[in-house]
């Protein structure tokens, strides 16, 4: 009979305990539907001290970051915590991990864990993802790696990079679809009451976007116009005029001082407008792209589908009961 497969999971303090509790149901779930012990789940701390968790609940190690680890580790995993880009590195951990990923068939993390890989040099040329309200920190901070900051998980090589806290669930499952098969892992799935693949990527979930005006004060106050009035005509000839400025002028001032063209912000408040109307249950998709002032619900579908990820019809089925 072969050796149960060794998954550690890195837990530091002030871990996010979902990044750890998430997979580790996973994992035992599928030993559950194998009827063998495939896995070997362990949690890995800086000492064998309780690990307090974001939410104060503490987590028992089973193993020490430090020594070499006494058995081979399959699958490393790395959890997030809430202030991980924020932490001084530590020199010890950095060399354990690179140690332990070096010899492990693959590794990975959960949420914003990418960024002690990142500092450790274990994501270097490689396509990652991560929570989307840090992912662009992550590409800020570390030019040499790709950020997809859609993507709920991604596999690149070795390496598995999993989004925010539940796409932790994703990840392990996809981990083990790999090792025992589709069968297993939709019947993994189906206990835990989970998608199998999720639908859409996690743009769906982020609530970042450009709604807060920046830039001098005549460009923050045609922007709380622009959003206050989102179906008006914000074309760059309206609103050059509405600050007194030649189209040519405005523009290249817009774009130096906001960041981006008029026609990208403008479309993306327009994208902010419709997401709140959708979530509101009343308005179908239809109604919601004329009073966000898309030409046609196809208009608007195509734009709702590049910045969101799924249709507005798909965006109101699955997000307005919770708003009703």
């Amino acid at each position: 009979m072969a050796a149960a497969r060794a998954i550690a999971i890195l837990a530091l303090p002030g871990v996010q305990l979902l990044d750890v509790s998430g997979p580790l149901d996973v994992f035992a779930e599928a030993n559950a539907q194998a009827r063998k012990e495939v896995y070997r789940p362990l949690v890995v701390g800086v000492s064998l001290a309780p690990v307090r968790s974001s939410s104060g609940v503490r987590l028992m190690p089973d193993r020490v970051a430090g020594p070499p680890p006494d058995e081979k580790i399959h699958t490393l995993l790395v959890a997030g915590c809430p202030d991980i880009a924020e932490r001084p590195t530590d020199p010890a951990l950095i060399g354990w991990l690179r140690a332990v990923a070096t010899g492990a068939r693959r590794y990975g993390s959960v949420c914003s864990g990418a960024f002690l890989l990142a500092a450790a040099g274990l994501l270097d040329g490689r396509r990652v993802t991560t929570h989307w309200a840090v992912a662009a920190r992550l590409a800020a901070r570390y030019p040499a790696v790709t950020v997809d900051e859609d993507a709920i998980h991604v596999r690149d090589g070795r390496l598995r990079t999993a989004a925010g806290v539940t796409a932790g669930l994703d990840l392990a499952l996809a981990l083990v679809e790999e090792d025992l098969g589709r069968d297993i892992a939709m019947k993994v799935a189906s206990q835990l009451v989970m998608f199998f693949k999720r639908p859409g990527g996690q743009r769906q979930f982020s609530r970042e976007g450009a709604i807060v005006p920046s830039g001098r004060s005549a460009l923050q106050e045609l922007q709380r116009w622009v959003i206050a009035h989102p179906a008006a005509d914000h074309s760059i000839t309206a609103l050059a005029k509405r600050t007194e400025l030649s189209p040519r002028h405005f523009a290249r001032l817009f774009r130096g001082e906001v960041g981006v063209s008029p026609a990208a912000w403008v479309e993306s408040i327009r994208i902010a407008a419709a997401r709140q109307m959708l979530e509101s249950g009343r308005e179908a998709p239809k109604q919601v792209a004329a009073r966000c002032g898309f030409a046609d619900a196809d208009t608007l579908r195509r734009a709702f589908s590049r910045h969101v990820g799924v249709t507005p019809a798909e965006y109101r089925k699955r997000y307005a009961q919770a708003a009703r």
